[in-house]
């Protein structure tokens, strides 16, 4: 994450811990993600190169960003990344939390890094292996956001763990999430809602093996209108894997592929 998208996604002092903060998008061809994602989601996007570090995209709502996403560097490459999206969690003290994290059986990918003027963020996964990061802005106000539900913003964020009943303890451990209720999804087990502190922002459930190979984060992205959405997709040569499939709250879904392999889904009204 570059120095002015960092900027964009510093939250106030008295964030409340645990919500995510800010989305990225880590890919093997920025130019064209940047071309697939704004024609889908309909986000406007802007450079916000630093000198100093990696080439950085901001996604925005009007003048709100939303997201970013940057190219995967050849060491990144060669480290075993992959292109996909990942979350910021917002903390009110990264090191504290970082030894948290670690003392729960998670993992830190490095030593917590500042930028200054900016914050201080590390990479981390959870005991069964997916991946985010935390971040604490240093700035004393947040921009404002888009009412939730808004076309262009993060609607939900959704964990696919090896093992749903004990990557709960772990996150509602370190983060303070709270279980706002469960739907039984038959052999697929139970999916898990939670909130911090108010409306619901996100779920988990045990993947299955035979459709994901390892455990991971998944963002679901809002738009106006699910069958267009999807349409677009195709359009800009991604791949539509699942829907549109109804859920509760009269929104469907669609589960994609970006031309560049990263998953993603959509959440929207359906118009037809």
């Amino acid at each position: 994450m570059s120095t002015t998208a960092q900027q964009e996604v510093t939250a106030p002092a008295n964030v409340t811990t645990g919500n995510f903060v800010w989305h990225e998008l880590r890919t093997t061809d920025a130019k064209g993600a940047e071309d697939f994602y704004t024609h889908v989601v309909g986000w406007q996007a802007k450079s916000s190169g630093d000198p100093g570090g990696i080439p950085y995209t901001l996604l925005s709502v009007g003048d709100i960003g939303t997201a970013g996403l940057m190219q995967l560097t050849p060491d990144m490459l060669a480290g075993g990344m992959k292109p996909g999206w990942v979350g910021f969690i917002g903390v009110d003290d990264v090191d504290a939390y970082a030894k948290r994290l670690e003392q729960a059986g998670g993992k830190l990918h490095c030593a917590p890094q500042d930028i200054p003027t900016v914050g201080r963020f590390v990479s981390a996964e959870d005991p069964q292996g997916a991946v985010f990061l935390l971040f604490k802005g240093s700035l004393n106000y947040a921009p404002p956001r888009p009412p939730a539900g808004s076309p262009g913003t993060v609607g939900w964020n959704e964990l696919s763990a090896n093992d749903e009943q004990s990557a709960w303890p772990f996150y509602s451990g370190v983060f303070g999430w709270v279980q706002d209720s469960t739907m039984d999804m038959g052999p697929s087990g139970t999916y898990r809602i939670f909130n911090t502190g108010g409306a619901p922002v996100g779920a988990m459930m045990t993947r299955d093996p035979s459709k994901s190979p390892a455990p991971f984060w998944l963002y679901y992205f809002n738009v106006a209108d699910i069958d267009a959405a999807a349409t677009r997709i195709k359009e800009k040569n991604g791949q539509v894997i699942m829907g549109p499939h109804q859920v509760p709250g009269d929104l469907w879904i669609v589960l994609g592929l970006d031309p560049q392999g990263a998953m993603f889904s959509l959440v929207g009204p359906r118009k037809q």
